[in-house]
């Protein structure tokens, strides 16, 4: 009970002088990793209590859920409609060299992982964090244009990183049990049905929730947890049938604005009030396990979570943003502002979740934790310095 205390005192806390921390360097993420790696000793007492990794992974699988269905329903589609938008070029090129990359520098960095093993490394490591960049997407100094890029990339990169990471996995496992059939089998039930359960419950619920609201049948309070409950419908349904449930809620946050555009607005809403809760938590925790597995961070970890944040962040970013005629700053400026964050634990959590047993697991781990843990610092302390740096380099510049 101690920890929990703690840990709602802290919140508490926090809640009172959010407003204050938001203009300086100390973010929310490094202050509640600050106070789980100080909680530390009792971790074994939560253990012991009956929280285990499995609690936690089913934790970590819902708020996932949450977050890539409510990425997906305030996505607006336009601005992807067209590969010379940057959010298009992102996810893109961007994205796809970015896995690449990461997987062969996992290899010589790691020589002991198998190429899938590498591939797993890197797609868990893809997606970026809005949550630790967002001083960056609030900053009236940051061009809007580049503010949207980052924001929408982020948005959406976790969603287009769980394809990669399942079918690593796939692939890793079919070679365990032997023949390709289980591996088409993975890909027909968990990305096939995955994908068609979301589209059915999006396009679904989101033509019952519009006709709801244009018959004035649904009270105005009751349509958030409308909202809410879709991406929750994806979870169950897809454990019925062992579809992936990532795929079902990020596909059914896209089909849902078919039927009720306002589905991004109430998603967004819950996710600011009680996503936030979740995923402080998840810091908190990440805090104690940072602190529990720091002994066995090799010098091989943190160099390859130093290339991770720099090399195979930023020269995919660079290639992505060739033809766009933006300042060397501003490139630079996107490409070191691609945190790791709640994505990469929560996608860390899954792959653990599959107790593969792979020779290289511990080594996966331990990569992401430094990583992540590299990043909230990096990332946090830099940001308002950045924004000052960047503020002046571009001030001479035109708006394009």
């Amino acid at each position: 009970m101690i920890p929990l205390a703690f840990f709602v005192s802290l919140l508490f806390l926090y809640s009172l002088l959010s407003g204050r921390l938001e203009r300086t360097i100390v973010t929310a993420p490094i202050v509640f990793t600050v106070a789980g790696m100080l909680m530390f000793p009792a971790l074994q007492g939560i253990l012991r209590a009956g929280f285990t990794a499995k609690a936690a992974l089913h934790v970590a699988e819902v708020g996932l859920v949450m977050l890539l269905f409510t990425d997906a329903s305030r996505t607006d589609l336009n601005v992807l409609r067209s590969i010379r938008n940057l959010p298009a070029r992102l996810l893109s090129t961007g994205m796809l060299l970015t896995i690449l990359l990461g997987a062969v520098v996992a290899r010589l960095v790691f020589p002991q992982l198998s190429i899938w093993e590498a591939g797993i490394l890197s797609a868990i490591l893809a997606p970026t964090d809005a949550g630790l960049g967002q001083v960056i997407v609030n900053s009236p100094r940051v061009p809007m244009r580049i503010r949207q890029a980052l924001n929408v990339e982020a948005g959406l990169n976790d969603g287009l990183s769980v394809p990669f990471l399942l079918f690593f996995i796939a692939i890793v496992a079919a070679k365990i049990e032997g023949g390709a059939a289980s591996l088409m089998q993975f890909i027909v039930e968990q990305l096939g049905f995955g994908a068609l359960i979301g589209l059915a419950i999006g396009l679904a619920g989101g033509w019952s929730l519009g006709l709801a609201r244009r018959k004035e049948w649904i009270a105005e309070s009751f349509q958030q947890i409308g909202v809410v409950a879709l991406p929750l419908l994806c979870l169950l349904a897809s454990e019925m049938v062992e579809a992936s449930m990532f795929i079902a809620a990020f596909v059914a946050g896209l089909a849902v604005q078919f039927g009720f555009k306002e589905a991004g607005k109430h998603s967004v809403e819950f996710a600011e009030e009680w996503g936030q809760l979740l995923n402080l938590a998840v810091f908190f925790l990440f805090g104690m396990a940072a602190v529990r597995d720091w002994p066995q961070f090799s010098v091989a970890s943190w160099i390859y979570a130093l290339l991770s944040l720099t090399l195979v962040r930023m020269l995919p970013v660079a290639i992505a943003l060739i033809g766009t005629r933006l300042s060397a700053a501003t490139v630079v400026f996107m490409g070191w502002f691609g945190p790791r964050g709640l994505a990469s634990i929560v996608l860390g959590l899954v792959y653990l979740g599959e107790e593969m047993h792979l020779p290289g697991e511990s080594t996966i781990r331990f990569a992401v934790e430094a990583t992540v843990l590299l990043s909230i610092f990096a990332h946090g302390l830099s940001a308002m310095p950045g924004i000052g740096l960047y503020a002046r380099k571009t001030t001479s510049l035109a708006a394009d």
